[in-house]
């Protein structure tokens, strides 16, 4: 670990070559000074996820304060509006994301960051892995980037949770209530499967379990492709695993990272509190955005206008 870059009480701890950061010296909340603040937007574009210790004082209201300070809040979720009002709860009673996800790419005005705050932990186990997207696309030969910068990819919130793991958890009537309900309006988006970061120009593979198909793929060449990128995104070297503690909270560019909740804590109960900011809609490395083909996302949040750079 280095200290990568400080102000006069906060500093950046990077904890890995290609991913992962750590924050000291800041005390998270609304009343955050704009140094801090820049220094906590600067160190997110350029590690990724960054991570907090030790902000035990922090409730759903001052997250979601803090949060203001970085963006616009969206609603909790497109379709899961029965769990809160601020902040989504990512509760293993309603099930488990173990599954390499970029999160809510089924709607087309993706979120651009998420922060997650550790409510109740398990006595062991439940960490999160998070994977660098950009790293992926980097480290891509050079004929599989022409191949994936001319693809686009069809994005649903009706994925088979299941398609790629073994559960040894069977859903309980909660779990099957929150399914549900994530599946109730049904949304399906076009996305490219390289995006322009719009803050960096970072190039980054536009993936994860939502993914349906690539479009002009069969089903089983599009299933073929896909475990071929994601082995890429989740390479070890691409990756980080944070080990939550109470008081911990966690800040993830979604514009340029999958992550993972590691279900290893035998059935325990498990609780975080997520809030995510409005992000801008996609382009691809050819101009072209994403676009819907069904579904409207306009309830769930503004879409942010950012100058898009130059790739």
């Amino acid at each position: 670990m280095s200290v990568d870059y400080a102000t006069e009480t906060a500093t950046v701890v990077k904890l890995g070559s290609r991913i992962g950061a750590r924050v000291d010296g800041v005390r998270l909340g609304g009343e955050l000074d704009a140094d801090t603040v820049a220094l906590i937007q600067n160190a997110l574009h350029e590690h990724k996820v960054i991570f907090f210790r030790g902000q035990d004082h922090l409730t759903e209201d001052g997250q979601y304060e803090f949060a203001e300070l970085l963006g616009a809040p969206t609603t909790p979720h497109p379709t899961v509006t029965s769990k809160g009002v601020k902040s989504l709860p990512i509760d293993s009673e309603y099930g488990r994301a173990n599954s390499w996800h970029t999160d809510v790419t089924f709607v087309d005005r993706i979120p651009k960051a998420s922060i997650l705050r550790a409510v109740h932990l398990p006595t062991y186990g439940g960490s999160t892995t998070w994977a660098s997207t950009v790293a992926a696309y980097e480290s891509l030969p050079a004929p599989l980037k022409v191949l994936v910068e001319n693809l686009r990819a069809r994005h649903t919130n009706t994925y088979d949770y299941a398609a790629d793991r073994t559960d040894t958890h069977a859903p309980n009537e909660q779990g099957r209530a929150y399914r549900e309900e994530f599946e109730s309006t049904y949304y399906e988006t076009e996305h490219p499967v390289v995006r322009v970061h719009p803050v960096t120009g970072e190039r980054a593979l536009l993936l994860g379990h939502f993914v349906k198909n690539f479009v002009g793929l069969t089903a089983a060449e599009s299933q073929t492709l896909f475990q071929l990128l994601q082995y890429r995104v989740t390479k070890l070297e691409n990756t980080i695993r944070w080990n939550w503690q109470l008081g911990d909270v966690a800040i993830w560019d979604n514009r340029a990272t999958q992550h993972y909740a590691i279900d290893d804590y035998d059935g325990q109960p498990r609780r975080l509190t997520r809030i995510t900011l409005a992000g801008d809609i996609p382009v691809g490395v050819d101009g072209q955005s994403s676009t819907i083909i069904s579904g409207n996302a306009e309830h769930y949040s503004i879409v942010e206008e950012v100058a898009q750079r130059a790739a």
